[in-house]
């Protein structure tokens, strides 16, 4: 599947890849189309066998904090507010526990005998530890690592990190004196040439155990990338190392989180990226990553591909593929089935990453058909492959299909489309900032 790896339709942020048996699950918050917060009240989990990432199942509603049509709430407790964010699932002896943060609680510990839930909720965290500490008694974005002695460990944090140990009899309850503070050090060791902002902790714990390097993932004061440190034990210190991927490279960026994950010997980054203009309503995606024989991860660049080695130039391209938004463009849904690139204004650019050609290929052109919907306004859209114009076509003030001959090219190649006017004069400062059109979907043609 191409990024965002679910269905289009599903906006599920802060992913946490955990693989059970035979399957990789994926547990994040939800979020609406359209929406002016984040989140909602319900998690849901989505699921897929290793042996193929392009098969995912909806597993539906796995926990609420609020009554349904169909569920009441899974807590029993009211507080002034319930949104869920953030959660993460751990197996441990064959039961699996679902770890939640709730805005204005302590969150909660949720079991199942299944990894896809339903989850049935067991206690609210039991600590000693003081609401300082723990963010006004918030267990904010709980990340949970079962060691390999079976000793379980939660770590959570806003604005500063820290974690604590959890009676592994019951896994909700947080042992006397186990808490460590600032596990990502406030002041980063100049030594390793990291600015202060770059490293310092704001959000999104998610830990990791590869093979003996404890890692942590987590969104820097930089919000828009998830950076990781890494640390010889589960209690740390960590040492911030670097961030792996940023979703506001020449994208409308904005919070980060997510984790990694080896799906048949191949690492994965999940995150997620926003639409409709806003912070908000956040779709996951994922990109290939490789940690290195020194536990370091290079970072990758967002990508259209999500688990797909490349994207096909003569299959239908839906235009929310794209990974490159510039000049104030984004995506919006009109309906559970449509979404679109909008709010194209002259200077936009938009860009998917990245399409095979293939090699054999003996004429000098192919065509190029795209599905826009008219502003009333004219407008030329330049094609590029990487930094090369192959070709372009006017778009008019009515809505269709809109088409251009262009250069043949073979190989693999970034897209993009850049979009200019012709008018001139007062009309040019009219025209500036005034929407073109939408786009819908595209592909080249033999």
């Amino acid at each position: 599947m191409p990024n965002p790896y679910l269905p289009t339709h599903e906006y599920i942020p802060d992913g946490e890849p955990r693989v059970f048996g035979d399957r990789v699950y994926v547990y994040g918050s939800h979020d609406r189309a359209g929406a002016d917060s984040f989140c909602d009240y319900v998690l849901k989990c989505w699921s897929a066998p290793l042996d193929n990432l392009n098969q995912w199942t909806c597993h539906g509603d796995i926990f609420h904090t609020r009554a349904d049509r169909d569920h009441k709430s899974d807590i029993d407790w009211n507080t002034p507010d319930t949104y869920l964010f953030a959660p993460d699932v751990v197996e441990k002896d064959g039961k699996y526990y679902l770890y939640a943060y709730i805005v204005n609680g302590r969150g909660c510990v949720a079991v199942s005998d299944r990894a896809e839930g339903p989850f049935t909720l067991v206690s609210q965290y039991q600590s000693d530890i003081s609401d300082e500490i723990t963010c006004n008694g918030w267990y904010i974005d709980p990340g949970v690592l079962v060691d390999d002695d079976g000793r379980v460990y939660i770590y959570c944090g806003f604005e500063r990190s820290f974690m604590a140990e959890l009676n592994r009899e019951n896994m909700y309850e947080v042992l006397d004196h186990t808490c460590i503070e600032h596990i990502i050090p406030i002041t980063p060791d100049p030594a390793h040439g990291f600015d202060r902002e770059e490293s310092l902790f704001f959000e999104a714990c998610s830990l990791r155990k590869v093979g003996s390097t404890y890692y942590m993932i987590y969104s820097p004061k930089r919000g828009s990338r998830l950076a990781y440190a890494t640390a010889d034990n589960p209690c740390g210190p960590f040492q911030y190392r670097g961030y792996i991927v940023d979703n506001a490279v020449d994208y409308p960026g904005g919070n980060n989180h997510g984790s990694i994950a080896c799906l048949n010997g191949q690492w994965y980054i999940f995150y997620h990226r926003m639409t409709n203009g806003t912070i908000m309503s956040r779709r996951g995606c994922v990109e290939k990553i490789e940690i290195l024989p020194d536990g370091t991860i290079p970072a990758v660049e967002m990508t259209s591909l999500g688990f797909e080695d490349a994207l096909s130039p003569y299959q239908i391209t839906p235009a929310d593929l794209a990974c490159v938004l510039k000049g104030g463009a984004y995506i919006t849904e009109q309906n559970p089935f449509t979404r679109i690139i909008t709010n194209i204004t002259d200077g936009c650019e938009i860009g998917y990453k990245y399409f095979d050609f293939g090699e054999d290929y003996s004429s000098k052109t192919m065509e190029f058909s795209a599905q826009v919907q008219g502003c009333g306004a004219d407008c030329i859209m330049h094609i590029y492959a990487d930094d090369e114009e192959i070709g372009a076509c006017r778009i008019g003030h009515d809505s269709g299909i809109v088409n251009a001959v262009v250069k043949a090219v073979t190989g693999r190649h970034a897209i993009y489309f850049k979009i200019t006017t012709d008018y001139h004069g007062w009309t040019a400062e009219f025209f500036k900032n005034r929407a073109l059109f939408s786009l819908s979907r595209f592909m080249f043609i033999k």
